[in-house]
């Protein structure tokens, strides 16, 4: 379980804050998007989302050669609820990489997974 020091120290770091942000507003990306909104190397990129993902606030699906990652829905109260205030005080950090984002060309397409 996810102690509010983990959760806290996850958000100390500026790349893994503007991913949660990123990952917020859309739902789902793939490391390709993030990478190319975040203007930042795959790696960098994948090495914080592993960690996000450790912790238990990140979850991923495989979808052919892609990788998706969302908010693993199945947090804490308490964790969900601090990552609501924390998107909306904090949305505003991320217009430049949003604008990266949909500027984006050739986005993967989703499949919509059916139950």
């Amino acid at each position: 379980m996810l102690s509010p020091a983990q959760f806290f120290k996850c958000l100390s770091d500026d790349t893994r804050c503007k991913l949660l942000l990123l990952v917020m507003e859309e739902d789902e990306l793939c490391v390709c998007e993030f990478s190319h909104a975040l203007n930042t190397s795959q790696p960098k990129i994948s090495r914080h989302l592993a960690q996000l993902r450790a912790a238990g606030l990140l979850v991923d699906r495989r979808q052919g050669q892609w990788v998706y990652y969302s908010i693993k829905p199945a947090t804490t109260h308490w964790t969900h609820q601090l990552l609501s205030e924390f998107y909306q005080v904090k949305k505003d950090h991320i217009t430049q990489e949003l604008d990266r984002l949909y500027s984006m060309g050739d986005r993967p397409q989703r499949q919509k997974e059916y139950c």
